[in-house]
């Protein structure tokens, strides 16, 4: 039926853009650059699960409660990883990608993990380029803007679960078990520098070799990605590559100076 006055799901909500004008104020976070529906729909699950009536209330809360504003960031961030999802991607990052990168000599090499969630991306990264010989010749950076999830992937202790794509004799080489978990190498935290980071706020360094950012652009609305994606491509070396998630196909690459190249990977032009 048309003509009708809109449904109440679509008026605006002056409670909830009150609370995304706050947060912004107060931590630089730009709520309105997420997709409303989908974040909209999380923190109202999180504000009633803990007994908010209102955003307004639930603000007022997470301004006095640190462990609740993680809470906060952990929900808006989705913070689900394993190691080496989707398997043949990293295979194709092992052996056809860094050995192009690598091609011609040692060289070092630039690598970053943007919102690497609680460190299963940039520890899979480490792995591979551990096997590969060249993890001690490679600036491995990784950032996320949740310091909780952060403060987790220094940590570097896993469940078995996060682990059931990683290879068996990878597995043995680079876990040990503790009880129920499982502990990531000390060795190889050591080649991995985490830092906070608000990818749509802050600046992003330059002459990047390798960029992997998963399964974090679906979240965002199409004039964030399209932000998002011309500083990625700036972030990188000419010949440099983009690594997205399975669900985050560029369309048009070539606004970016961007050319596909494997499935989900993506290179700057010369």
């Amino acid at each position: 039926m048309s003509g009708g006055a809109p449904t109440g799901e679509h008026l605006p909500d002056p409670d909830y853009l009150a609370f995304i004008q706050h947060i912004k104020q107060s931590t630089g976070i730009d709520l309105s650059e997420y997709k409303e529906a989908q974040m909209k729909r999380r923190l109202t699950t999180l504000r009633v699960k803990n007994g908010y009536p209102t955003f307004a209330s639930f603000y007022d809360a997470i301004t006095k409660d640190k462990a609740l504003f993680y809470e906060f960031l952990d929900r808006m961030t989705i913070n689900v990883s394993e190691f080496w999802r989707n398997p043949n991607r990293w295979e194709v990052l092992r052996d056809v990608i860094l050995s192009e990168l690598t091609l011609g000599g040692k060289r070092r090499l630039k690598v970053w993990s943007a919102a690497c969630s609680t460190g299963e991306e940039p520890y899979t990264l480490a792995m591979i380029l551990d096997g590969k010989g060249v993890l001690g010749d490679t600036s491995l950076v990784a950032t996320d803007i949740d310091e909780g999830a952060i403060a987790k992937a220094k940590q570097g202790l896993y469940m078995e679960r996060s682990l059931k794509d990683v290879p068996p004799d990878v597995a043995s080489r680079y876990f040990t078990q503790e009880g129920s978990m499982y502990k990531f190498s000390e060795q190889l935290k050591k080649n991995v520098q985490f830092r906070k980071q608000n990818l749509l706020l802050d600046r992003f360094e330059d002459a990047h070799d390798l960029i992997v950012c998963r399964n974090v652009m679906i979240y965002f609305t199409e004039e964030a990605k399209n932000k998002l994606y011309h500083k990625f491509a700036s972030a990188l070396r000419p010949g440099g590559y983009l690594f997205v998630g399975s669900t985050e196909q560029i369309f048009t690459p070539g606004q970016y100076g961007l050319e596909p190249t494997e499935t989900f990977y993506y290179r700057k032009k010369a």
